[in-house]
């Protein structure tokens, strides 16, 4: 890993983009021992408005809180994909959801199109974990890299999810993983 590795989320108010950047960030300072700094943004409304939340991770002191040049992102819907993608370091990971995205974007980088809510509805049965199948699906990325561990975030969730809601997410995480393996 190099001294800092910058991470996105991006997708609509309700899809849990800023609680899977929380995790991220939790599972990178508290299983990993890295530094790690989480920043976002979201539109007024409640749901459906644009969302985006940030993770910089470092194995140093970070200088500077916002991200400048992503090496990943996972984004979620056509709005935030025309919007944020160009933001990819070249040579970067994009992963796309198959659902809402259907223009594949020109970026140097490697871009994953992946059934991210497709398998959120039709593997788990509840559209409401579409964050932790993100959030499997950047733990295959981020394990290639060399980054994290998939443990280290799979630990993070079951630590922060409501109690109850354990096994439904925990299972939503591995399908997300499947899907990069």
């Amino acid at each position: 890993m190099s001294d800092r590795y910058e991470i996105r989320l991006a997708g609509s108010g309700g899809q849990g983009v800023i609680l899977a950047a929380v995790i991220l960030g939790e599972a990178a300072v508290l299983h990993e021992g890295l530094a790690a700094v989480q920043s976002q943004s979201y539109g007024p409304e409640a749901r459906g408005g644009s969302s985006k939340s940030e993770v910089v991770i470092s194995k140093g002191s970070i200088d500077y809180p916002k991200a400048t040049a992503l090496d990943l992102q996972v984004i979620l819907t056509q709005k935030s994909c025309d919007e944020y993608v160009k933001d990819s370091k070249p040579g970067s990971v994009v992963i796309i959801d198959d659902f809402f995205i259907e223009e594949i974007p020109d970026v140097d980088a490697d871009v994953f199109h992946l059934p991210i809510v497709r398998t959120a509805r039709e593997k788990i049965g509840k559209e409401i974990v579409v964050n932790m199948v993100a959030l499997g699906a950047a733990a295959g990325a981020l394990e290639k890299k060399g980054i994290m561990k998939p443990e280290s975030i799979r630990k993070a969730i079951l630590a922060r999810v409501p109690k109850g809601t354990e096994e439904l997410n925990g299972r939503a995480f591995d399908e997300g993983y499947a899907l990069v393996k």
